[in-house]
């Protein structure tokens, strides 16, 4: 039963084809189809095809003399900037395996990145370097980084840029900072220009459809972020998939501020405009001025983004309702959008905005919203060559239509397992009228037309503005925290994140005089930013189950009965 065909755009095929070569040759292609056409645009500085896909081919020679071999895996921890999509294409190139790395990490949780892969070799910008060298210098020695490659931004764009083309005044301090090659304990650092000026060849391309080539670490319910396997087929479906469904040409410009360490980022915006060889525009983080300028200047026409960026960029008093005259496409996931804002977009902007729906397990959209056809609040429906059901998660029988229960996914873009977790992996899986469909862990429902709509969530997850935060992974980096005795991490509602992380704590006897604020500052330098908690409720016990185990459910629904949460 595929109820949502009749709503399938009709200028698509229900499945695809696929390329019988290698992520590299989608870059190697384009630069030789359009030479001279701008890439990237970085603060006014454009980069063409040809000088991208030379520039990767140069930093893949490198990386091969430094000992990188086929299906090795390389770190790559960066704020979107050219050298991000430079290094990613130059990793597949030297046959290796790519390890995006969300620089928002701090050295307690990239020690994790480097010994979990294996990782050897990592590239990263000069600010985000001291972490990195922190967390590797503190690992024994046979686990360390061997080589750390290190730009600044200003190696992407001129520093004396100004006009329209300028970084925000408050950026500059820290995109033109000139810091020196941190000391690397029994390894090396190098700087981006003498990496891209080695005269080697590149080594032969051997990497193929059914090669390792990208390592994403998703968290769980319980330990570490887990690396999820992806193979070269399994990218190019999405990014093949992502082009035709989104109207892909080489004329089409996408504002990039969807970060590119995340597999939105880098299937959906990164590989999908190399694919089409379209131009992307980036912008390194978010500021709904530089935003507003750039859709203007550069007459973007596709954005992906998550929601609190649109709820942003309308709420600026400067905002004109033409800056979004140019855009043919404006979507995105990770959170739902408000009702309010959607309906806004389209009566001002003849906008719809079209969600989606996806997993770093399925290399990101499973679902989205037809664009003549959309929904709003809702998934979508399944997405090029996806097979999706709703099945009872304790039965895994398929539940009736409007009825929820666990949504599982089968396609040609769903992961090939856990790097290292045959455990997960095992449990991740079923088999379901002959095929190995994902359990995506969240609840949901099909209406009587295709379309899925979220219900709830199986697995315990914050999201707090499209950022999913996994408790146990908070909890466990809390526990390294003197004071803390016992932690116990939940959702807490929250006007503009919808989500945020709260931790309620019991102290241990010896450090009853520390306060909830200091426990947040030292999260915050000790944890990525949006996994932080931002709310502390200090109490003298938690709530347990007959066998002991927290009842965080409990507290979670205590929590959401409180009209002011405590702090």
């Amino acid at each position: 039963m595929r109820p949502h065909f009749k709503f399938w755009p009709r200028r698509l095929p229900h499945s695809i084809t696929l390329p019988a070569t290698s992520l590299w040759d989608n870059l190697a292609i384009s630069a030789h189809r359009y030479p001279d056409k701008a890439a990237l645009v970085f603060f006014g500085r454009r980069l063409r095809y040809r000088e991208l896909a030379e520039g990767a081919e140069r930093l893949a020679a490198w990386l091969a003399a430094q000992g990188v071999q086929r299906g090795d895996r390389v770190a790559l921890c960066m704020q979107n900037c050219p050298q991000l999509v430079l290094a990613h294409f130059a990793i597949l190139r030297a046959n290796a395996v790519v390890v995006p790395v969300n620089p928002m990490n701090r050295a307690e949780e990239l020690k994790h990145y480097i010994t979990d892969p294996d990782t050897r070799l990592a590239i990263t910008t000069a600010d985000l370097a001291p972490e990195l060298v922190k967390a590797s210098n503190a690992l024994p020695p046979g686990e360390r980084l061997a080589h750390l490659l290190v730009t600044r931004f200003t190696d992407a764009f001129d520093a004396d840029a100004t006009g329209p083309d300028a970084p925000p005044e408050a950026w500059k301090p820290w995109l033109h900072s000139q810091l020196p090659l941190p000391a690397l304990d029994g390894g090396q650092t190098h700087a981006w220009a003498d990496a891209l000026a080695c005269p080697q060849p590149p080594p032969a391309l051997q990497a193929g459809p059914d090669d390792l080539a990208l390592l994403p670490y998703t968290s769980g319910t319980t330990g570490l972020p887990k690396g999820c396997m992806h193979l070269h087929k399994g990218i190019m479906h999405n990014t093949v998939a992502s082009n035709l469904w989104s109207n892909g040409a080489a004329d089409n410009v996408t504002l990039a501020v969807l970060p590119m360490f995340h597999i939105t980022g880098i299937v959906s915006m990164m590989h999908t405009a190399v694919y089409s060889a379209s131009t992307l525009v980036i912008m390194p983080r978010w500021d709904r001025s530089l935003a507003a300028r750039l859709l203007v200047r550069y007459r973007i026409s596709h954005w992906p983004n998550i929601p609190t960026m649109v709820i942003d960029l309308l709420g600026n008093p400067d905002f004109r309702h033409q800056d979004l005259a140019s855009l043919v496409y404006i979507g995105g996931g990770g959170a739902a959008m408000p009702q309010a804002v959607a309906q806004r977009l389209q009566e001002h902007c003849g906008l719809c905005y079209t969600e989606g729906y996806g997993l770093t397990e399925t290399a990101a959209p499973s679902h989205t919203n037809p664009p003549d056809h959309p929904r709003q609040q809702c998934l979508g429906i399944p997405y090029i060559g996806v097979d999706a059901r709703v099945i009872d998660p304790d039965t895994l029988q398929e539940m009736p239509v409007g009825e929820s229960g666990e949504i599982i996914i089968h396609g040609p873009q769903v992961f090939a397992g856990y790097w290292k977790r045959p455990e997960a992996t095992a449990a991740a899986f079923i088999e379901f009228e002959g095929k190995r469909f994902f359990r995506s862990g969240d609840l949901g429902r099909m209406d009587e037309d295709g379309y899925f709509f979220m219900t709830d969530r199986l697995k315990r997850m914050i999201n707090a503005s499209g950022f999913k935060v996994w408790p146990a992974e908070v909890e466990a980096l809390m526990f390294r925290h003197p004071a803390i005795q016992e932690a116990c991490v939940i959702a807490a509602k929250d006007s503009y994140r919808g989500e945020t992380v709260k931790a309620i704590v019991v102290l241990r006897p010896t450090h009853q005089d520390t306060t909830g604020q200091q426990i947040i500052d030292w999260c915050r330098e000790n944890m990525a930013v949006y996994k932080a908690p931002r709310i502390v409720q200090l109490v003298s016990a938690l709530p347990k189950s007959g066998s002991g185990k927290v009842m965080w459910r409990t507290l979670q629904e205590q929590d959401a009965q409180q009209t002011q949460p405590l702090a």
